[in-house]
């Protein structure tokens, strides 16, 4: 089985990365896209030339790979993407051969995260947007794909995954619920920016607390991005 996780930036996407990684039958890959993004957008993200120097813009070859022979000869391939890596002229031929999920947390959260390591963040960057735009177009073409809130998987690891396993049709691996610290040989060059806190991890943090307090320009964004977020959690799995 090949796995296309969807989310946007700061939404446990690393995290859950790592839990797939952790099983001994699943392969992974870190935001292919990335590098092919920065070159079509020109944005100035941070470690941008390294990321282009370190990763493929080609997206021929990128698809290829996603749809390709599963690395290390594994029986299923976890995908991490984001949504707004899918901009003009990245090929998107391959995403009838994968499995869609989408991975989802509360704008308020993502805004907050986003903003402390980079700067306040446009509409598009955060995501929920172009999710749930990707989740209607799929729901066109093909069935419903999964989707699951972070904040449920934090606070319910194992019910969460396992649901989430279940409704794939993948065997339930305690071996989800935890990786070892330091990172993962699949990461992107850019892991040492955004990574930190997911690296110095072992497993899932616990029940996230109170919703941030926005205001100014991140209010702004999050009254315009969190009707989105609240359509696409009302497809959200339950346990």
């Amino acid at each position: 089985m090949r796995i296309a996780m969807w989310s946007g930036p700061r939404n446990l996407s690393t995290a859950m990365m790592y839990s797939f990684a952790a099983r001994s039958d699943c392969a992974v890959i870190d935001e292919p896209f990335y590098a092919a993004f920065l070159v079509r957008t020109g944005l100035p993200h941070p470690m941008r030339d390294e990321i282009l120097a370190a990763h493929s813009t080609d997206t021929a070859d990128i698809s290829a790979t996603l749809t390709g022979p599963i690395p290390g000869g594994k029986a299923h391939f976890y995908q991490k993407h984001m949504c707004h890596h899918m901009v003009d002229g990245v090929t998107r031929d391959w995403m009838n051969e994968v499995t869609h999920v989408f991975l989802i947390r509360h704008p308020a959260r993502v805004i907050a995260s986003y903003a402390a390591k980079h700067e306040t963040p446009s509409m598009d960057e955060i995501g929920v947007a172009l999710q749930a735009r990707m989740f209607e177009d799929l729901c066109k073409t093909g069935p419903a794909p999964l989707v699951i809130d972070s904040a449920d998987i934090r606070a319910a690891p194992e019910p969460m995954l396992r649901a989430l396993c279940d409704a794939l049709g993948l065997l339930w691996d305690p071996a989800m619920l935890s990786w070892p610290a330091g990172g993962h040989e699949a990461d992107g060059v850019w892991a040492k920016h955004w990574y930190g806190a997911v690296h110095r991890s072992t497993g899932f943090a616990g029940a996230e607390g109170p919703l941030p307090r926005l205001d100014g320009a991140q209010a702004d964004l999050l009254d315009r991005t969190l009707p989105y977020f609240q359509d696409l959690k009302t497809h959200a799995l339950r346990v």
